[in-house]
């Protein structure tokens, strides 16, 4: 469970969430506004928000529409990191 939780935080630092890949989950339906509105929203630093993020994606069905919408928005990197470290 602590690599779960260590490749959590990690990938919580390297998320962009501003650059339109809020917009692309809500779009996409991983999202409601509500959480949406929550997750754009908070007061929390970038990663915090990230980890909320992260914490939504209950579904394989999500997790494959995060990533996604991490490649339409030009996240690769993220992309890679995750399929590197068995997420």
């Amino acid at each position: 469970m602590a690599s779960i939780m260590s490749l959590k935080s990690r990938l919580s630092d390297y998320i962009e969430p501003q650059f339109g890949l809020l917009d692309e989950l809500l779009s996409l339906e991983v999202l409601t506004f509500r959480q949406y509105d929550k997750v754009r929203t908070g007061d929390e630093a970038t990663y915090e928000r990230n980890e909320a993020l992260l914490d939504l994606l209950t579904s394989e069905s999500q997790c494959v529409k995060f990533l996604y919408a991490l490649q339409r928005t030009g996240q690769h990197h993220v992309v890679n990191f995750i399929r590197q470290n068995g997420g």
